[in-house]
């Protein structure tokens, strides 16, 4: 077994499936940072979304009433309770175009690709910058010799679809085992190819990747290696500082905000959380949140840098999870070394735990999300317990915390069937 950043006493709660907070020991220690991106590359992608509004509110017509603005809402808790008072959710569950998270970095992925093209064949040039004419010929006449594909387990094959096919590229979804049979009928319906596999996601991308290769028209995109994926999630921590403002909440070293992200592979907290520690430093901490039978990005955090992350299998888990975004076995290793330093810590949580989430949230604030993304809801409570209280003493946080903000981040939800979400709700019930 690799070295790992972990007691004996945590790697017998992960063998065992049981919840736990693991704390980063590397956080703060920027010298072990070997793949700080560029901060310069998170405005660039903010620029991009800008440039392509006018064409996605031309493509799509619920972003119409929003300029093209692809974003969600910061929804303050109506739960009175006091230990809720300063609880937030950041409702990606509600974005436009594929509702979930995996809006943000997919289709920044398939808007960089396509404006490459663009630009290299000369249709968007000194003279035309006009992005809604890509949604005309000759653009479309050129992306139609093109295919983008990806491996997923769900959401980001949505997100990736949908935009590809509005813009007149051929799309491919690799999706694994985990996928709901509901996401796969929707990329149907698009018109995306889905190509089913029977083993986990780590295999689905893998397979995608060399379908991808070996055709000169094919683009695909790598979920564990994208700093294009990374940005676009990125973005989301310049929505955000807006909307604090907005709401006028402070973060400060006097009000400390506390970010409670689910993780797959990596690619949307970790880019979160570098966009977050761009623009707030140490007044944020951010939290991952994975299943008990999932832990991958807790085991390559874990890790040291520049070695490849561990499996969950190498601890006797599953990766058998109803939280199918989060049904990963091996995280990414760029985001664990592009982000290392940045991460204050990873829980885990079972899947009574999901539901109960689920649950809660449906009575107690009328939101309806999948359990992916109620796996975030948890992380208040983390600072009940002894390593939430030993994180709180080691950052002198304790004289702060009734002045702090938390963010639960709902990850997906919204694009649901009805009779999904009610097989959600009587599992809660029955848990």
């Amino acid at each position: 077994m690799a070295a790992l950043n972990i007691t004996d006493d945590e790697i017998l709660k992960i063998k065992n499936a049981q919840p736990l907070l693991w704390l980063n020991n590397a956080f703060k220690k920027t010298a072990a940072a070997s793949a700080t991106p560029n901060r310069k590359e998170l405005f660039a992608a903010e620029a991009r979304l800008a440039r392509f509004a006018p064409l996605l509110a031309r493509l799509f017509s619920e972003l119409e009433a929003y300029n093209g603005l692809i974003e969600s809402p910061l929804l303050a808790s109506q739960n009175t309770a006091k230990d809720k008072a300063n609880l937030y959710y950041k409702a990606d569950h509600q974005l436009p175009v594929a509702g979930s998270i995996k809006a943000r970095g997919g289709i920044h992925e398939v808007l960089h690709f396509a404006e490459s093209l663009a630009i290299e064949n000369g249709i968007i040039n000194e003279h035309n910058f006009d992005y809604k004419s890509l949604a005309e010929a000759p653009a479309r006449d050129l992306y139609q010799r093109y295919t983008i594909a990806v491996g997923s387990t769900g959401n980001l094959g949505l997100s990736i679809g949908i935009m590809a096919n509005a813009l007149g590229f051929k799309a491919v979804v690799h999706m694994s085992s985990d996928a709901k049979e509901w996401k796969k009928e929707r990329l149907g319906k698009r018109g995306v190819r889905v190509i089913e596999h029977a083993s986990d996601y780590g295999a689905a991308v893998a397979a995608g990747r060399a379908e991808s290769d070996a055709d000169p028209f094919s683009y695909f995109v790598d979920d564990e290696n994208s700093s294009h994926l990374f940005m676009g999630y990125a973005v989301a921590a310049l929505r955000l500082r807006a909307q604090l403002d907005d709401q006028n909440i402070t973060v400060d070293k006097d009000h400390p905000l506390f970010v409670y992200l689910p993780a797959g592979v990596g690619g949307a907290p970790g880019g979160i959380t570098f966009g977050l520690k761009s623009l707030f430093g140490e007044d944020v901490h951010c939290f991952f949140a994975e299943p008990v039978q999932a832990p991958c990005m807790l085991l390559g955090m874990a890790g040291s840098q520049n070695s490849t992350p561990m499996h969950v299998k190498e601890m006797g888990l599953s990766i058998d999870t109803d939280a199918d975004g989060l049904a990963v076995g091996t995280a990414s290793q760029w985001v664990c070394d592009a982000t290392r330093h940045l991460l204050s810590g990873v829980y885990t949580a079972t899947d009574k735990q999901l539901y109960q989430s689920l649950l809660a949230l449906k009575e107690q604030e009328k939101i309806e999300v999948e359990p992916s993304a109620a796996i975030a809801c948890l992380g208040p409570d983390l600072f009940k317990g002894e390593a939430g209280q030993t994180y709180l003493t080691k950052h002198n946080l304790h004289s702060k915390f009734n002045q702090s903000t938390h963010i639960a981040w709902l990850t997906g939800g919204s694009f649901v069937p009805e009779e999904e979400y009610q097989n959600y709700l009587d599992k809660a019930r029955r848990t």
